[in-house]
Order: structure tokens, then C-alpha cells, then sequence
């Protein structure tokens, strides 16, 4: 079993409440320049980590790579960790009609939305959890047509040994710089590779600057199509949003990525999880390196997906502060 170290992760953020720190998220956060050197880094940004749905962007590289063909929002869709809205599900229907398949032929769990008001709205209309609400099925979807486009089998295609995955794990390691030395079961059941936040930063950089090619597809989709991405509420929507030509992908246990078409990448992962410590790292992380100088940024879009309020008594008494 191999796992994170357990010393290098430094303090990334604070826990402020009243005045008085009561606690810290530990971490790590890489930056690239723009010629994709590293400009600067806190915590363990070499070791190997599981990015989770970060990943998403460079699998959907490696189906494009492998024939899949879709218009960019289904192209989207399949980079997606979506909220289950109206517009995410009717995607991933209209992404299966394509091929010929349906709900029936994904392979990722029966689930409720992701978020919480979205899923409050599907039990007030009646709705049953589903393979559609979850968050992947978008990457699933495109998944199962890019096997279609391949005459792979259908049945077997999380299998680490299938044709799609060993193209996935040629495409990630290339993309990342790395080999990949840890092949995990991510949440939606589909193969997980690790790399480190350096190599994560990497691969961002590389779809972020291309300007042909299944790189330069996936980006220009996540780009058009954010809110596919993420979702109409999402802290990822804002962000791309602000930031000129941005692309960004966050996943779970609190890991993102984020590169810019200057050719500057952002990667990091709160330690313990915490999500509410993920875009206030981030947003600090984009300022510390000039971002919000860019001309075009929306500084105060930016800042605000970097706020993390802490109430007492319904009141704002602290917040959850960046420390880098």
C-alpha cells in the first residue's frame, strides 16, 4: 500500500475565528511558469497523488485521441463532475442516443445530484436516484462511445486491462511527464491513475496552450461550455468565468488544477479533504503568481471564490484564510 508522506504538507490555509486561529488545512500547491518551469511550491508537489476528477480533462484527451467524436458540449460532458441539472442530464441522454445506448449501459453507481440543492429539487419532483444524476456519467457516457467507435467491448470497459483504459494510461502518462505508479478504483468505479500535482500542473499546461489536436479540443470545450463542466453554482463556473481562456477541473478530496493559455498551471490538494479549503487556496494561489493582473480577469469574481465565511450567531465572525 503506498500513501502520501506524512510530514511534507505544509499550512495552506487558516481557520479564523474571532480573531484567533483555531485551526489549519495542510497541503501542497505547485505554480508553472509560463514556460512550465516551476515558479514556486509549498508542501510535496513531486510524490504520487490521486487528482480524482481533475483527471476527467486528460481521460476525455486520451478518448478524442482514440476516435471519440463529439460536438464540444457533449465534449464537455465528458470532462464533467456535473450537478445533475436539467442541462447535464439531457446532455448525457443525447450523448448515449448518439451510439445508440442508454442509462442501462453506463457502468457508474446509481446516485443523487452532487449538490445539495439540486438533488432537494429531484426529491421534490419525485425523482429516484439514477446512473445519469451521477456526477461522472458524462465521462462514462463518452466512454462507452468511444469503445462503440472502436468496436470495444461494451461490459468490460473499467477494466484496467481493456483497449480504452491502457489508451487512457498512455495518453496521462505522455500528458503528465510521469509513469503512472498507482492504478486505484476512483469513486464512479472507473480506473484511477496517480501522478504528482507537478505532473498534474503539466498536463493542464499542455491542453491550456495547444493549438491543434485532442488537447486543444478538450480545452476549447471546457471553455465554451463551463457550466457543463461544473454546474450553475459551482465555484469552478466562477473561476473559469473570470480568467480569460482559463481552464480548470476540480475533484474530490479536495484536488484542483487550473491553466491559463499563457502557459501557467496551478495544481494543489488540501490534505485532509477539506473542499471548503480548495478555492481559497486557489484563488490566493492565482493572485500570489500575478493572475488577477492579467488584463480581462475579473479580480473581485476571482477573490470571491477564495472567500470562505465563518459565522457565530448568524453573524461573520471569522473566515477561512490562504496561507501561502
Amino acid at each position: 500500500m503506498t500513501s502520501l508522506p506524512s510530514s511534507p504538507q505544509a499550512v495552506v490555509a487558516e481557520i479564523v475565528r474571532s480573531g484567533f486561529v483555531e485551526g489549519h488545512h495542510y497541503g501542497s500547491v505547485v505554480a508553472l511558469a509560463a514556460d512550465g518551469s516551476v515558479e514556486w511550491s509549498v508542501g510535496d508537489v513531486d510524490s504520487p497523488v490521486l487528482a480524482r476528477s481533475c483527471n476527467k480533462p486528460l481521460q476525455a484527451v486520451a478518448m478524442v485521441e482514440a476516435g471519440l467524436d463529439l460536438p464540444s458540449d457533449l465534449l464537455a460532458l465528458a470532462c464533467a463532475s456535473h450537478s445533475g441539472e436539467q442541462q447535464h442530464l439531457e446532455g448525457v441522454q443525447r450523448l448515449l442516443e448518439r451510439v445508440g445506448l442508454s442509462e442501462d449501459d453506463l457502468h457508474c453507481p446509481v446516485d443523487w445530484p452532487m449538490i445539495d440543492s439540486v438533488r432537494d429539487e429531484a426529491l421534490r419532483t419525485g425523482a429516484e436516484p439514477s446512473r445519469l444524476f451521477m456526477n461522472c456519467s458524462g465521462k462514462h457516457a463518452a466512454m462507452l462511445a468511444t469503445c462503440v467507435a472502436n468496436g470495444w467491448g461494451l461490459g468490460t470497459y473499467l477494466d484496467p486491462s481493456h483497449p480504452l483504459q491502457q489508451q487512457i494510461l498512455e495518453t496521462f502518462s505522455r500528458l503528465t511527464g510521469e509513469p503512472v505508479q498507482t492504478v486505484a478504483v476512483d469513486g464512479c468505479g472507473a480506473p484511477l491513475l496517480s501522478t504528482s500535482l507537478t505532473g498534474l500542473a503539466r498536463a493542464f499546461r499542455a491542453l491550456a496552450v495547444a493549438s491543434d489536436g485532442p488537447e486543444q479540443q478538450v480545452a476549447e470545450a471546457v471553455r465554451a461550455h463551463p457550466e457543463l463542466v461544473s454546474g450553475s453554482t459551482r465555484d469552478e463556473l466562477t473561476l473559469l468565468r473570470a480568467v480569460p481562456g482559463a481552464i480548470g477541473k476540480a475533484g474530490a478530496e479536495a484536488c484542483y488544477a487550473v491553466a491559463l493559455p499563457d502557459g501557467r498551471a496551478f495544481a494543489l490538494k488540501i490534505d485532509d479533504g477539506g473542499v471548503r479549503a480548495r478555492p481559497v487556496v486557489m484563488a490566493a494561489a492565482l493572485e500570489r503568481s500575478g493572475v488577477l493582473e492579467r488584463a480581462g480577469v475579473d479580480v473581485a469574481a476571482v477573490r470571491r471564490t477564495g472567500e470562505h465565511v465563518l459565522l457565530g450567531g448568524g453573524v461573520r465572525v471569522g473566515e477561512i484564510r490562504a496561507a501561502l
